[in-house]
């Protein structure tokens, strides 16, 4: 399944490793799950670890690369304005332009409106809980 984690979800598999989210992210790199990523989405995780995390240029560079290595990088080719905050516009751009099923966020603006164009928002509980169901009858 291809999905899409919004830039918060991949800060705190980054921050936090043995957390929830973590656990979401060795989803995609055990084959489990397909990450879809977009310059815009690292771009926001990258300016968060250095202005409220204050991390190095030297690290930074370390995470742009595992990144983009670790999911398909597409280039929206579509600019949405569906919710407030323009971070969570480029999410959605990103899910779309590379046909993701779903997109994991915390965010409840983004949660609020369940599905998009046909893709799914929801939260990382229940991404894990649906992720741990499927692997217990495959």
């Amino acid at each position: 399944m291809k999905v899409v984690f919004d830039s918060n979800i991949l800060i705190a598999a980054l921050l936090f490793p043995g957390g929830r989210a973590d656990a979401a992210v060795a989803n995609i790199l055990d084959g489990v799950d397909d990450l879809v990523i977009s310059r815009p989405i690292i771009q926001e995780v990258l300016s968060v670890l250095a202005s409220k995390f204050s991390r190095d240029k030297e690290e930074l560079s370390r995470v742009a690369v595992i990144l983009g290595e670790m999911g398909e990088i597409v280039l929206p080719s579509r600019r949405l304005s569906v919710f407030r905050d323009e971070p969570d516009n480029r999410i959605l751009e990103c899910a779309i332009e590379g046909e993701a099923e779903v997109i994991v966020t915390g965010d409840k603006a983004m949660l609020s409106i369940g599905e998009y164009e046909g893709i799914r928002l929801v939260s990382l509980a229940d991404y894990l809980a649906k992720r741990r169901r499927r692997k217990r009858y495959e």
